[in-house]
């Protein structure tokens, strides 16, 4: 996998050992252009390629009718295949997790990725994916913090975002700790060409309103949608009005909605997002890109996805 640079302050020590097999540029691949290319697995696993460099996201596998285990003894039963198996998946360079859920890390990722793929997450599940799982290629990234990653002279940098799960005080407790990000991705060395942010499951709220004095601009917003409602009522990721806000507040060229439909605890379907999207005028940034669908992002301001 590519060099990591260390930039920023992280807990990347589990990045750096002696055995660098996925930390060193062996893969010749050659830069085939200037856009990413996203293939969207299902519920927020999305593969991310962009020349060389290829990362998954929230690494979810269980098949239709499998429960996800979400702690404190709730569950939910899966709606949907994933458009590949963990066994299907390319050579990574890295996983990015926002957060350490069973609809996002579950017992298939954990049992069948590679243990020596770099992750990088939030420094709770971090600690917990080096001392209970074995995947001892981590970095807990705090709020704000990077890590670039490079491979053939391409280079993406994951900067951690804050997110929160929940608006209770005391079931933000009793949630494991999310994180956003935003992946630039660039010639090493050189400005970045491609911006895109990963919500995670936030909810929105003013502590997101900082993204946009840090990163002015975004190529494209990946939204975890849904409207995941835990007994009690309670709402843990956005629904369609505050999926539409998010986009607005963030002002993204372009936005591809994920994490809708996919398990029963979700209560807020697409539809509901792209009325809301429709009704604040962002109708035209949507991406509409099926389960199992690619999406190629060239950059560029005038530059249109292509859905596959």
């Amino acid at each position: 996998m590519p060099q990591p640079t260390n930039h920023h302050d992280h807990d990347d020590r589990h990045l750096t050992g002696n055995d660098d097999r996925h930390l060193t540029g062996d893969d010749h691949r050659p830069f085939t252009g200037d856009a990413i290319d996203i293939h969207f697995i299902g519920n927020a696993t999305v593969l991310l390629s962009y020349g060389p460099l290829t990362l998954l996201t929230d690494p979810n596998f269980l098949h239709r009718g499998q429960y996800a285990y979400l702690g404190h003894g709730l569950m939910s039963r899966r709606l949907t295949e994933p458009a590949l198996d963990v066994h299907e998946l390319p050579r990574l360079d890295a996983v990015v997790l926002s957060h350490l859920h069973g609809d996002h890390w579950d017992r298939r990722a954990r049992r069948h990725l590679d243990h020596t793929v770099p992750i990088l997450t939030t420094p709770h599940a971090a600690r917990r994916l080096r001392t209970v799982h074995g995947f001892h290629r981590t970095a807990g990234l705090r709020t704000w913090k990077a890590l670039t990653l490079q491979r053939d002279g391409v280079e993406v940098t994951v900067t951690a975002l804050p997110g929160r799960h929940a608006g209770h005080a005391v079931l933000r407790r009793l949630l494991p700790p999310v994180m956003g990000s935003m992946l630039e991705f660039g010639p090493a060395g050189g400005p970045p060409r491609m911006r895109l942010y990963i919500s995670g499951d936030t909810l929105v709220y003013d502590g997101l309103d900082e993204i946009t004095e840090r990163f002015p601009t975004a190529d494209l917003a990946v939204l975890h949608l849904g409207g995941t409602r835990l007994p009690g009522g309670f709402v843990v990721t956005m629904d369609g009005t505050q999926g539409a806000e998010l986009a607005r507040r963030l002002g993204p060229r372009l936005v591809l909605p994920v994490h809708y439909s996919d398990y029963t605890v979700m209560r807020s379907p697409l539809s509901a997002f792209l009325a809301e999207a429709d009704a604040i005028g962002l109708g035209d940034r949507i991406v509409h890109c099926g389960h199992g669908e690619h999406v190629r992002v060239p950059c560029g301001l005038g530059a249109a996805p292509e859905v596959h």
